[in-house]
C-alpha cells in the first residue's frame, strides 16, 4: 500500500502563519515533512513555525511576499538552506474582499488578482525552477495550489474572488502539462476547498449579509450549508488532508488535476 508519510519532504507554504496555511503545515509536519512557513506577517508566522518546532517538527519561517518576483527568489534560496531542499510548494497565500459587481473598486480587484493569481504564478515559477532537473532542490517534486469551491460555482458577492480562483485551475493545469513535457518531474495540482471558518471564510459571510445579500451572518452560512450535500462547513482539517494526498506518493500519478474538497457543493 502506498505511504502517505513525507518523512524526508522539505516543503514550503505560502500564508502559513494562521487559518488554512497553518493547518497545512501542521499536517504536512505531523506526515514528517520539514516544513518552511512563508508569509508576510512575521509574528504569527514565527509563532506557528515555534508551535511546530514545539511538537518536534523541523521548522522554519521566511519572510515571502507572493507578489514580489525577488520575495520568491529568496524564499526558495532560504527553503534549500534552513530546510535542506524543496519537494513541496504549497500555494495557500491569497486574499477574498466581497463586492457586488456594482460597487467595484479598482484598487481591490488589482489587489486580488495581484495576492491570488500573480502570486500563484510566481510560485509556479520559482518551485518548477527550483525542483527540476539541475534547480537548486533538483528532486522533483508536488506544487498544489490552494483554488475554491468559488471556481466552481456562482455565489453573490465573489465575483473577483471567484474568477482568481478559476485562473488558479487554469494555472495549474497549463503548468502541469508543462512539467510533464520538459521532464521536471514535478506534479502539478490544486484543490478546491468548501467554506471554512476561518477569519477569511467568517468575515465572507459578515460581508454578505452586510451587502443585504442575506439578511444576517447565521442565513448567509446557513445557505452555504444548505447547497452542501454532506451538510456542514469545511473544517482546516478536511483541507490539509487533502494537501498531504496530493503532497504524496499516494497520489503519484495524479497531475493538472482540481480537486474538489468542498462536501460536494460544486458538484
Amino acid at each position: 500500500m502506498t505511504s502517505y508519510q513525507l518523512s524526508g519532504r522539505k516543503a514550503l507554504v505560502t500564508g502559513g502563519a494562521r487559518g488554512l496555511g497553518a493547518g497545512m503545515a501542521q499536517a504536512l509536519a505531523a506526515a514528517g515533512a520539514s516544513v518552511l512557513i512563508g508569509d508576510i506577517l512575521e509574528d504569527e508566522g514565527k509563532q506557528t513555525a515555534q508551535a511546530l518546532r514545539d511538537s518536534g517538527a523541523t521548522a522554519e519561517f521566511v519572510p515571502l511576499d507572493v507578489t514580489d518576483d525577488a520575495s520568491w527568489a529568496s524564499a526558495v534560496a532560504t527553503a534549500v538552506d534552513a530546510i535542506g531542499g524543496l519537494d513541496i510548494l504549497v500555494n495557500n497565500a491569497g486574499i477574498e474582499i466581497t463586492s457586488l459587481i456594482t460597487e467595484l473598486d479598482s484598487a481591490d480587484v488589482r489587489r486580488m488578482l495581484d495576492v491570488n493569481v500573480l502570486g500563484t504564478a510566481l510560485g509556479m515559477k520559482h518551485g518548477l525552477r527550483a525542483m527540476r532537473p539541475g534547480g537548486a532542490a533538483g528532486n522533483g517534486g508536488s506544487i498544489i495550489s490552494i483554488a475554491s469551491v468559488a471556481a466552481t460555482i456562482a455565489f453573490p458577492g465573489i465575483s473577483v474572488y471567484s474568477a482568481t480562483k478559476s485562473a488558479i485551475d487554469r494555472l495549474t493545469r497549463v503548468a502541469a502539462a508543462e512539467s510533464g513535457k520538459l521532464g521536471y518531474g514535478v506534479r502539478v495540482n490544486c484543490i478546491y476547498p468548501g467554506l471554512t471558518p476561518t477569519a477569511m471564510g467568517n468575515q465572507l459571510a459578515v460581508d454578505c449579509a452586510q451587502l443585504g445579500l442575506f439578511p444576517s451572518v447565521e442565513a448567509a452560512v446557513g445557505a452555504v450549508v444548505e447547497l452542501t450535500p454532506l451538510g456542514r462547513l469545511g473544517q482546516v482539517d478536511d483541507m490539509a488532508d487533502a494537501v498531504v494526498f496530493l503532497a504524496s506518493d499516494a497520489s503519484k500519478f495524479i497531475t493538472g488535476a482540481g480537486l474538489p474538497v468542498d462536501g460536494g457543493m460544486g458538484m
